[in-house]
């Protein structure tokens, strides 16, 4: 029987908080609730029952955390990004964490959090924390930037993820004076970023492929 480490009871709580600050907060919550949040900072609220479907995505994120590098193809890549792989998960189950306090604190103190603000600042941090990782991500299926030319190659699937880590880190850094914008600016300045980070990399994996495979003639 393998031995349960600190840093993997750690683990679990984390994933399991957002569930138990629900269950500790709801009987004291209004039955309708901000669930979401528009450009312009408008609010839609909803029954109260739909906040254990965000609080439960955690918990499913670190199962399936688990339980994808038990069935990837590429398994075996896995040991060669441990560190910055474990380091991701934290990262999304710190997020969602986040997100469900901002929920139950504007269900309690309406109008506290600026949430366009919060979740700009976010994505950013996320960002420049996939940005310093994602060089170090090796070819797998569930991680990192997945296109046929990546999956087919080392050498394509390093390049892209370095120019992708260098493109996500940035994009992160200017987000950050970014969440200080009006609200429209704001969401336009990181759906910009967003896709600049994301799009050049998987055209350059597709031209980097292409190359490769004329000098392989």
């Amino acid at each position: 029987m393998p031995k349960i480490t600190k840093k993997e009871i750690a683990y679990w709580v984390m994933a399991l908080l957002p569930m138990v600050l629900v269950a500790v907060c709801y009987a004291h919550l209004p039955e309708r609730i901000p669930m979401h949040w528009d450009v312009e900072g408008g609010v839609r609220y909803d029954a109260k029952w739909q906040l254990w479907i965000v609080a439960a995505l955690s918990p499913t994120f670190a199962v399936l955390f688990r339980v994808l590098p038990k069935i990837d193809p590429q398994k075996r890549n896995y040991t060669k990004f441990a560190v910055p792989y474990r380091t991701f998960q934290w990262f999304m189950l710190v997020f969602l964490t986040v997100m469900v306090g901002v929920v139950l604190v504007e269900s309690f103190y309406p109008n506290t959090v600026d949430v366009g603000v919060v979740v700009t600042l976010l994505v950013a941090l996320l960002f420049i924390g996939l940005g310093n990782m994602m060089p170090q991500f090796r070819r797998n299926f569930f991680c990192g930037i997945k296109t046929p030319w990546t999956l087919s190659s080392d050498s394509v699937w390093t390049r892209t993820h370095r120019l992708g880590g260098r493109l996500l880190f940035a994009a992160g850094v200017l987000m950050l004076p970014g969440a200080l914008l009006p609200a429209t600016p704001r969401f336009v300045v990181m759906m910009l970023l967003i896709a600049a980070a994301t799009l050049i990399p998987t055209i350059m994996s597709y031209f980097w492929h292409q190359k490769e495979q004329k000098n392989a003639k």
